[in-house]
This record gives C-alpha cells, sequence and structure tokens, in this order.
C-alpha cells in the first residue's frame, strides 16, 4: 500500500451551466514533501469548507485502481493523478477493504479514515459531463477522506502503514451504500454510533435506523 501522488489545488472561477461557480477541484501532483496540518495539505484550498475539509474531510483519497475502470467507462485515452479532486491518489486501499475508523501512518502523519466522498456537481465540471453525478453515485468507487490525528509530511511513494484496524468492520463502500440507499438497521445504527463521524452523519443514520426520513 503506498502513495502514488500528492496533489494540491487552489480555488478558481469556472462557468457551468451559465453560471460563474469556485472549485477547487483541479488539482496538481507536487514534488517534493508537503506539510500536513490538522485540516489541510500545505498549498491546497477548498473553495467550499462548507463540505470540503476541515477536522472530518481534511484529505481526500482516491484509489489508483479505479483510474483504468473509468478510462474505459468515459471513452477516455488517460487520466492524470487527481482526476477525481483527490489529494492522495493511492494504491493498494481499496473502500471494500478500508474501514472508516482505521487509522494509518503516511510518512510521519497520522490518519484517520472518516468517511465516503458524496458526489456533487464539481465532478461534472472536472470532467464536462452533466451526468458525472450520477455515474459516480452508481459505483462503488468514492474514495474516502481522512482526518488528521498526527501532523507531518507526506509525500509520493510513501508506503501507507495500517496502525489499526477499526473493530465495528464498517468499510467504506458499505457506509456509502447505506448513505446513498439505506440498509439493514442493525447497520444503520453500527455507523448511527460511530465515533469517527461527524455528529450530522452519524444523526443521518439515527433517523434512518428508525424508519424516520434521512
Amino acid at each position: 500500500m503506498r502513495v502514488l501522488a500528492v496533489s494540491v489545488g487552489r480555488s478558481r472561477q469556472v462557468r457551468w451551466n451559465g453560471d460563474v461557480v469556485s472549485t477547487s477541484i483541479f488539482k496538481t501532483p507536487v514534488e517534493g514533501r508537503v506539510w500536513v496540518d490538522a485540516t489541510n495539505i500545505a498549498g491546497d484550498e477548498q473553495a467550499d469548507p462548507t463540505v470540503h475539509g476541515g477536522h472530518w474531510k481534511a484529505v481526500y483519497a482516491y484509489p489508483f485502481e479505479h483510474y483504468a475502470t473509468w478510462q474505459r467507462d468515459l471513452g477516455i485515452a488517460s487520466l492524470p493523478f487527481a482526476s477525481f479532486g483527490e489529494n492522495l491518489t493511492t494504491e493498494g486501499l481499496l473502500e471494500s477493504h478500508v474501514g472508516v475508523g482505521d487509522r494509518l501512518r503516511i510518512g510521519s502523519a497520522v490518519f484517520m479514515v472518516t468517511q465516503p466522498r458524496l458526489p456533487c456537481y464539481k465532478l461534472g465540471i472536472r470532467f464536462d459531463r452533466v451526468n458525472m453525478v450520477a455515474r459516480f453515485a452508481s459505483v462503488d468507487r468514492s474514495g474516502f477522506y481522512l482526518s488528521v490525528e498526527e501532523e507531518g509530511e507526506i509525500g509520493a511513494a510513501d508506503a501507507v502503514e495500517v496502525l489499526e484496524r477499526d473493530t465495528r468492520g464498517l468499510t467504506v463502500a458499505e457506509l456509502y451504500r447505506l448513505r446513498l440507499g439505506g440498509g439493514p438497521p442493525d447497520r444503520l445504527a453500527t455507523a448511527a454510533s460511530h465515533p469517527a463521524l461527524p455528529d450530522g452523519l452519524r444523526d443521518h443514520f439515527r433517523r434512518a435506523a428508525r424508519g424516520g426520513p434521512a
């Protein structure tokens, strides 16, 4: 398990569907090592901090294994690193095996897996496809967010070391399906009480577990 690329990007304004919007989804790999603090990677920026960044979504990781499938599905010959707006393009860390609450060491920093990435319209901007959100939501290729437990330096080619596996066994892939489509009450209850999730997301799963509106 390793990091193939560390990428950052600044907010920019683009025209989309007749409006001018701000986005930081266009990121590029950095050379050398970069510092990660409690809420961000040095040089990175979030255009809308209400849905990206902060403690629970400090760093976004995306498995490189998905790239070839996306290239085929979208009819694209190649995709550069950070095509999905990720900070870390990884190898060997698939959503079906990575657990919410798992603790990982990368370089001198320590991270915790918090949640999958839910698709937003800015994926459509990145790929210039209005149906990209629906495509992203229909497959288990979400990537996942990390919180920062210990600040430190990271860089491309760093190994990813699993320091601790969360005992609840709630994978990123399962949480993604629970969030988008619901699921068994016992698994919804597990998500509702999971300490690695922010309060708002746990409240969502509490309502879903009771059979109420999400």
